[in-house]
């Protein structure tokens, strides 16, 4: 199905500019800072709970002002003083906010009605967005009568049905639980790209943003950390929180004779090491190869192991160093207290430069 101008507004950029966040009782709710959104672009802000994402996008939302200095701009425009009712946003929470006596098809024509869209036109757009979320046989019923993840496509359809310039996202899949979050974020990943239009996705789960962002802002401590694709943020993370925050990694700190001698102390064996590897190493558990001979690589003994459908996950022991977890496929026949042989290759160790214990 294709979306005619009558349901969704020419996307918009969305640039905030160096926006800080104290408030009246002094504490620090984010730092300034900046973000760029490509018009039609989707952007997660990804953290911990407490990190300042959800300030940050109330900032964007226009429910709190930045501290001084702090700019917001929609495609061009400075739209940083504009009350949130002037914004052209849409808005979706975790806990839906459906009009509980107003059916599915009330729900999502309710901001036109308010607006004075004429019954033909609310009609028509009304029915095109519930063809969308695929709620044809549900328009009529009201919130009770519906599932978890249909009242969440029902918020969201209410949220586009004002032909907002852009989506904002607050954690709406959180109240759902874990198979049917999945199925949903695939879904929801579609929908938005179908749509088009410009979104600000706010989630603390890193699987959720992979799937549905095109490029995430991994937050901690009210700032920025990095910003990228997914793929980069994994494979290439700058920071130790990056790393760390998104999937499991194994990090093993080196000495300052490591350092002068150009070498990586790993088990009972040194390596060779480029030049820009700096004191703290990282490398992904599916990174690492376990062989059934110890002469094949470092020797190590399996310390525990964790079936995990797809994969195994093993605790691996080594002379001279802490354990590590490694990544085994599933039909991996290992168990604990079996000897094993341990490698990996020297291009997949990562270093940064901000390493904290």
């Amino acid at each position: 199905m294709s979306l005619n101008n009558a349901t969704v507004n020419k996307p918009v950029s969305v640039a905030i500019e160096h926006c800080g966040k104290t408030f009246a009782d002094g504490t620090k709710g984010l730092m300034p800072s900046s973000l760029s959104v490509d018009a039609g672009e989707i952007v997660a802000l990804l953290g911990p709970s407490g990190c300042g994402k959800t300030t940050l996008l109330r900032i964007v939302a226009g429910l709190e002002l930045p501290d001084a200095g702090g700019r917001v701009i929609f495609g061009g425009q400075d739209v940083t003083k504009q009350p949130v009712e002037h914004r052209q946003i849409g808005m979706v929470f975790q806990h839906y906010a459906l009009f509980p006596h107003m059916s599915v098809h009330a729900n999502i024509g309710y901001g036109l009605q308010v607006r004075g869209v004429d019954a033909g036109t609310r009609k028509k757009i009304v029915s095109e967005l519930i063809d969308l979320v695929r709620l044809g046989e549900h328009a009529h019923k009201l919130p009770a009568e519906l599932s978890g993840g249909q009242r969440q496509r029902v918020a969201l359809a209410r949220a586009v049905a004002s032909q907002p310039k852009v989506l904002l996202l607050d954690e709406p899949l959180t109240a759902l639980d874990a198979k049917l979050k999945e199925s949903l974020r695939d879904e929801l990943a579609e929908l938005l790209r179908r749509l088009g239009i410009t979104a600000i996705y706010v989630t603390h789960d890193q699987q959720e943003a992979m799937a549905i962002a095109d490029r995430m802002a991994v937050m901690n401590r009210g700032e920025i950390v990095q910003i990228g694709d997914a793929q980069t943020l994994y494979q290439r993370p700058q920071a130790h929180f990056v790393a760390q925050f998104l999937g499991r990694i194994n990090t093993i700190c080196r000495s300052e004779e490591e350092m002068r001698a150009g070498i990586f102390k790993f088990g009972e064996k040194n390596l060779l090491v480029p030049d820009a590897l700096g004191t703290t190493v990282m490398i992904r558990p599916e990174n690492i190869t376990l062989t059934d001979s110890q002469h094949t690589g470092l020797p190590g003994l399996v310390q525990s192991r964790t079936f995990l459908g797809d994969r195994i996950q093993y605790r691996i022991s080594l002379p001279g160093h802490e354990a590590i977890l490694v990544d085994a496929p599933g039909s991996s026949a290992w168990r604990i207290g079996d000897a094993v042989g341990v490698s990996f290759n020297i291009e997949n160790l990562l270093s940064v430069m901000d390493y904290q214990t």
